[in-house]
C-alpha cells in the first residue's frame, strides 16, 4: 500500500442470526472495481464485537486502513429477533379514554375460522400498562374534549413507579390532526426527560387504530435497545478509526441516517433481508433479466422475493412474529414500508427433528452462531442443515467458510443419530438426505405460496442465489418450482452486504387524507404532498452528499364501502384539474389488472398518500457475451450423495477463482469459494458469464 494515496472505499455489513457479512469496494478506474469480503461468527451477547472483529478482518485483507472508509452502511435483524423474542424494553402505552383494549381486541379477524382453540399474537404491551387519558379528536381533526393534562400527569407518575422503560402515545385521529399527542409528549418530557416517546403520529400516520398503534408501540418497545447499539457501535467505530457517516438500511430499501434510524428502529426489521433483495435486483439488470427470483439462504432463515422489470416487489405492510406459520394475520401488524418477501425458518442453522407423528421437520428454531450446529464443535447437541450438508458430502470438513471454521463430521454424525436417525432406523446419512430435502421442499414451497398470493408464476423465470446457503440449495430448490436457470454472483456469500453498496439514499412519509373524487379538495391534497416531500427531501439531503435525487408519489385508494386499498401512482409535481380526472382513469384501470373488470358508477376515496424520495441508481448495461475457455482441473473429487435419487457419487470440485470468464463444467460438480459453494446437480451445467457470475441451466429442460 506505500506509493500513492489510495481511492476511497465503501464498507458493509450485515448482521445475521448466525454470521455477520462484510463487504468492502473501492473503485479503481472507469467500471473497475475492487471487492473484498469477509465472513465471521455473530456475537449475539454484544453484536457490535463481531461487527468490529469483521471489520478488522476484512481491512486486513484489503490492505485498507481505516480512514479510507468514507462510508459505512449496516443492516441487521436485530429489531425483528427483539419482537419475535420478546427481549424489548418494558413499554407503556398511552391512548384515548375507551380505546385500552385495541392492541388486543385488532380487527376481530381470525387466521384460521375452524381452529375452536385459536392462539392469537399477545401485545407487546400488557393491559396493566396500557392506560387512558380523556381526550377526543373527531375525524377530521376537531377537537371534541381537550386533552386532561392533569391526567397525562397523573398516569406518567404512575407509569414511573411501574418501572417503565419506553412510552408509546397513540390517541384517536391523531393522524390527522397530531396536536393532543404532542401535547401529552411535551409533559411526559418535562416530568421525565429520559423517557424515551414514540409518536403514533410520526411512527405510522395513517387511519386504522390497531395497526398505528401496534406499529407505534413495537417501536417504543425496540427504540432503547437498537438506539444503545446503534450509538455504542458508532462509538466503537470510530474509536477503530472509522470516521465515515454510518448509514442503516431500511425495510424498503434505501438508506437514512443513524438518528433517523434510532428515532424510527421499526423501519429496520427487514433491513438485512432487503439488502438482499437490492442485490439481486441489481444483478438482474445487469443480465438484463427482467422476471427474477431473488433467493437467500442464510445460518437462520431463508428468504425469497419477486422481481419484476429490475423492482423488488414492495409493500406497506408487514407481519412480525406470527403465532401461526405461513398464516396471514397470526402476527404483529406493522405499517411501514417493506420489501416484499416470504421468510421461513430455513436456513444452515436450522435444527432438524422429529415431531410428535415421527415425520422429519426442520426449523424454525435454529442453533445460530452460539452454539452453532453439532459439526461447529462449540457445543451444540442438536443437528442443523450444515450437519446434514456436511453428512452428504456437501462440504469439506477442512475448508468450511474458507478455511476459518472446522467442521466435526462425528459430532454431526452422532447429532444427527441421536435426534432423527435412531427413530427412523436411518443411517446417519440417509437421515441426512431427508433433512436437506425437507428443507428444499420446505423452501420450494414458500416460493410457489410467494407467487400465487402475487398473482405471479415461474416460466420464464431465473433464480438468483446467494447467502451462505442458496448456491447449495439453489438448483434443487429450481427443480422443485419448475425454474431452468440460476445465477449465482460474485460475492454470493455476502451477498445482502454487497446489495447495500447498491442501495439509494431514500425515504418515504406516508400520510392519510380522506379524499372523495366527487370532491376532490386539490388545494389541501397539493399543500399535503408539498410538505410530504418536504419532509422526506430533508431527510435524504443529510445523506445524498450532493447526489441527484427522484421523487415518486402513489396515492392508495378504493371504491367507496370496500375494505382495502390499490397503489396508484401520481406526477411528483402539482397536481392540476386535468390530473383528477387522469388519476381517476388509472385507478380504473388498476382495479381491472387486479380484479378484471371495474365498478361502474362507483365513487372512489383515497385514504392517504406516499412519497419517496431518493438518490438515482446509477445505469447498468447488460453484461455482453463472452467466448468458450477451456476448463481447468479439478483441485479434489468429493463423494456426495445425490438428494434426489440417494445414490453416492464421485463430484468433482473446481475452484472458482481458477475459472475465468467463457469457463463451462457439467454437473454434478462443485464450484467452491471461501464463503460457500455452489452446487450444480446431475443433468445442470454451469458456465462462468463475463461477469464472473455462475450461470447454472439444467440442460434436460433447455428450451430448443
Amino acid at each position: 500500500m506505500s506509493g500513492a494515496v489510495p481511492a476511497k472505499a465503501r464498507l458493509a455489513v450485515d448482521i445475521g442470526g448466525t454470521f455477520t457479512d462484510l463487504a468492502v469496494e473501492r473503485a479503481t478506474g472507469e467500471d473497475v472495481v475492487e471487492r473484498w469480503t469477509a465472513k465471521v461468527l455473530t456475537t449475539p451477547a454484544a453484536p457490535e464485537l463481531g461487527v468490529l472483529e469483521g471489520v478488522r478482518l476484512v481491512l486486513a485483507r484489503a490492505g485498507l486502513r481505516p480512514t479510507d472508509i468514507e462510508l459505512l452502511i449496516h443492516g441487521t435483524t436485530l429489531a425483528t429477533n427483539a419482537v419475535i423474542e420478546r427481549k424489548g424494553a418494558r413499554t407503556a402505552l398511552l391512548t384515548t379514554e375507551g380505546f385500552r383494549d385495541v392492541l388486543a381486541l385488532g380487527n376481530e379477524s381470525r387466521y384460521d375460522q375452524y381452529d375452536l382453540n385459536i392462539e392469537l399474537p399477545q401485545p407487546l404491551v400488557p393491559r396493566r400498562w396500557r392506560v387512558t387519558v380523556p381526550e377526543r379528536l373527531d375525524n377530521e381533526g376537531q377537537v371534541l374534549r381537550p386533552l386532561d393534562e392533569q391526567a397525562v400527569r397523573a398516569q406518567v407518575e404512575f407509569l414511573r413507579g411501574e418501572g417503565i422503560e419506553s412510552l408509546a402515545i397513540g390517541f384517536l385521529h391523531s393522524f390527522v390532526n397530531p396536536a393532543h399527542e404532542r401535547r401529552a409528549a411535551e409533559i411526559v418530557r418535562e416530568m421525565w426527560p429520559e423517557l424515551p416517546v414514540s409518536l403514533s403520529s410520526d411512527v405510522s400516520p395513517e387511519m386504522r387504530e390497531w395497526e398505528r398503534f401496534s406499529t407505534t408501540v413495537a417501536n417504543a418497545y425496540v427504540q432503547p435497545k437498537m438506539a444503545s447499539y446503534l450509538y455504542r457501535l458508532r462509538s466503537g467505530l470510530q474509536e477503530a478509526g472509522l470516521t465515515g457517516p454510518l448509514f442503516l438500511m431500511l425495510s424498503g430499501g434505501g438508506l437514512t441516517t443513524l438518528e433517523t434510524a434510532a428515532r424510527f428502529p421499526i423501519r429496520l426489521v427487514e433491513s438485512g433481508p432487503a439488502g438482499g433483495a437490492i442485490f439481486a435486483a441489481h444483478v438482474a439488470r445487469q443480465k438484463g433479466w427482467g422476471k427474477v427470483l431473488s433467493f437467500d439462504m442464510g445460518g437462520t432463515t431463508a428468504k425469497v422475493c419477486l422481481v419484476d422489470d429490475y423492482a423488488p416487489q414492495a409493500a406497506r405492510s408487514f407481519e412480525v412474529a406470527r403465532v401461526g406459520r405461513f398464516k396471514k394475520g397470526s402476527g404483529l401488524p406493522l405499517r411501514i414500508p417493506v420489501i416484499e418477501m416470504v421468510e421461513i425458518g430455513a436456513g444452515g442453522g436450522s435444527i432438524a427433528h422429529l415431531d410428535a407423528m415421527g415425520r422429519i421437520q426442520v426449523g424454525p428454531e435454529s442453533a445460530g452462531a452460539d452454539p452453532g450446529p453439532a459439526c461447529y464443535g462449540r457445543g451444540g447437541m442438536q443437528p442443523a442443515v450444515t450437519d446434514a450438508n456436511l453428512l452428504l458430502g456437501r462440504y469439506e470438513p477442512d475448508l468450511f467458510a474458507g478455511g476459518a471454521l472446522k467442521l466435526d463430521v462425528a459430532a454431526a454424525r452422532r447429532a444427527m443419530a441421536t435426534h432423527v436417525g435412531e427413530r427412523l432406523k436411518l443411517e446417519p446419512a440417509m437421515a441426512a438426505l431427508g433433512v436437506v430435502e425437507m428443507v428444499d421442499e420446505n423452501m420450494a414451497n414458500a416460493a410457489r405460496v410467494h407467487a400465487i398470493e402475487s398473482g405471479k408464476g415461474y416460466e420464464g423465470r431465473a433464480i438468483i442465489a446467494f447467502g451462505g446457503g442458496g448456491p447449495v440449495h439453489g438448483y434443487r430448490v429450481a427443480e422443485k418450482i419448475g425454474v431452468t436457470k440460476l445465477l449465482v454472483p460474485s460475492g454470493a456469500g455476502v451477498g445482502s452486504a454487497i446489495g447495500f453498496l447498491r442501495a439509494p439514499v431514500a425515504y418515504e412519509v406516508v400520510k392519510s387524507l380522506y379524499q372523495r373524487f366527487a370532491s376532490f379538495d386539490l388545494a389541501a391534497v397539493n399543500a399535503l404532498l408539498a410538505e410530504m416531500s418536504a419532509e422526506a427531501s430533508a431527510v435524504v439531503a443529510q445523506g445524498a452528499f450532493g447526489a441527484p435525487t427522484e421523487e415518486h408519489r402513489l396515492a392508495f385508494m378504493r371504491y367507496v364501502g370496500q375494505g382495502h386499498e390499490i397503489a396508484v401512482a401520481l406526477p411528483a409535481r402539482v397536481l392540476t384539474e386535468a390530473d383528477v380526472a387522469a388519476i381517476r382513469g388509472a385507478y380504473d384501470a388498476e382495479y381491472t389488472r387486479f380484479y378484471d373488470r371495474p365498478v361502474p358508477g362507483s365513487d372512489v376515496e383515497i385514504l392517504s398518500f406516499a412519497v419517496t424520495v431518493a438518490t438515482k441508481v446509477e445505469s447498468v448495461e447488460p453484461v455482453a457475451e463472452v467466448a468458450d475457455a477451456p476448463a481447468p482441473k479439478p483441485v479434489r473429487v468429493q463423494q456426495v450423495r445425490d438428494t434426489a435419487t440417494g445414490e453416492v457419487a464421485a463430484w468433482a470440485v473446481y475452484d472458482r477463482e481458477a475459472m475465468p470468464a467463457g469457463t463451462r463444467v457439467a454437473g454434478p460438480c462443485i464450484v467452491a469459494e471461501a464463503e460457500t459453494s455452489t452446487l450444480v446437480g446431475p443433468g445442470w451445467s454451469c458456465r462462468v458469464d463475463g461477469l464472473g457470475y455462475l450461470e447454472l441451466r439444467d440442460e434436460r429442460r433447455r428450451p430448443t
